[in-house]
C-alpha cells in the first residue's frame, strides 16, 4: 500500500468507521490500566464526547507544566490536549494536529465548553489539520514548544524518521518529547506490515523497540528513557491468527533535546 493510500485509509478508520473505542477490533490503541490520581482528575474535565472517541494507549503526560507550550501530535478528538490545556494553565498553550476532520471538528466544537469547565476566560489551546511528518505547514517553527507528546500515533506514520525530526526541531532546547506507542518483540513481516486493518488497528506499523532506539538517538534524542510498560492482549481470533507469535506491548519513553548528555536527570 502506498504512503498516500494507507494515510487516507487511516483517516477514513478513525474519521467515519470507528464512532467510539468500543469499535476497536484490539485493545492496542487503548490505554490499558488506571491513570494516576493527578491525572485521574484532569480526565474527569474532560467532555464525554471527546473522551469517548479516545484512542491511544498510555500516559504521556508529564508534570510540571505550568505556562509551557506544548504540541499533542495526533492528538484526534484532544482528549489529551485537554487534560494538558489544565496543566499549562491559562497562561500556557497546547497546540494538537491531527489529520482527520471528524476528530477535529469534535475537538474544537468543544473547546469553549472546556475554557469554562477549567475557569479561563478564552481557550489556551489550537486544533490544526495537518500531517506530523510536516508540522512547518501548519506554522510550527523551529524551537517553538517545551514539550511535544504523542499517544499511540507514531505508529500509524508512514515516516517514523521524519515524525522525530520534526519533533526534534520544534522543541527548544532543554525540549522533552514523551511518547506512548505500540512496539513488537520482533520485526514484522510485509504480510502483517501491509494489512490495512492491522496497521489502522497500531499492530501493522508497531517499531521493533530497539530499531525505535536508535532512531531516536539518530534524530538527537540522546539517552531515551522507559517510563512505563503495559501488556497488549490479543482478544480477536482472526487478528491473533494473522499476527501470529508477534508479541506486542504499549510503552511510554521520555525524550531528551539536550546538547550535553551529562545534564539530563
Amino acid at each position: 500500500m502506498s504512503q498516500a493510500l494507507q494515510q487516507a485509509f487511516i483517516s477514513e478508520y478513525y474519521g467515519k468507521l470507528l464512532s467510539s473505542s468500543v469499535d476497536l477490533k484490539t485493545n492496542a490503541c487503548c490505554a490499558s490500566g488506571a491513570p494516576p490520581a493527578w491525572l485521574a482528575q484532569r480526565l474527569a474535565n474532560v467532555h464525554d464526547e471527546v473522551s469517548n472517541r479516545f484512542y491511544g494507549c498510555g500516559f504521556p503526560i508529564p508534570h510540571a507544566l505550568t505556562g509551557a507550550t506544548v504540541l499533542d501530535l495526533g492528538c484526534g478528538t484532544g482528549r489529551d490536549v485537554y487534560v494538558l490545556a489544565q496543566l499549562v494553565g491559562a497562561n500556557g498553550h497546547v497546540h494538537g494536529i491531527d489529520m482527520t476532520a471528524e476528530q477535529l471538528a469534535t475537538a474544537t466544537a468543544t473547546a469553549p465548553w472546556h475554557a469554562a469547565r477549567f475557569g479561563y476566560a478564552q481557550p489556551n489551546t489550537t486544533f490544526h489539520r495537518g500531517y506530523i511528518e510536516d508540522l512547518a505547514a501548519v506554522g510550527l517553527t523551529d524551537g517553538s514548544v517545551d514539550v511535544v507528546v504523542s499517544n499511540c500515533v507514531v505508529n500509524l506514520s508512514p515516516q517514523k524518521p521524519t515524525v522525530l525530526q520534526e519533533a526534534f526541531r520544534v522543541l527548544r532546547p532543554g525540549g522533552e518529547f514523551y511518547v506512548s506507542d505500540v512496539f513488537v518483540d520482533r520485526r514484522l513481516p510485509s504480510a502483517i506490515v501491509d494489512d490495512p486493518i492491522l496497521y489502522a488497528e497500531c499492530l501493522g506499523g508497531a517499531l521493533y523497540q530497539a530499531d525505535f532506539v536508535r532512531m531516536a538517538k539518530r534524530t538527537g534524542f540522546g539517552d531515551p528513557r522507559i517510563m512505563s510498560t503495559s501488556a497488549i492482549t490479543i482478544h480477536n481470533a482472526q487478528i491473533a491468527n494473522k499476527i501470529g507469535a508477534a508479541r506486542f506491548v504499549s510503552v511510554t519513553y521520555r525524550l531528551f533535546k539536550l546538547d550535553d548528555l551529562d545534564e539530563q536527570c
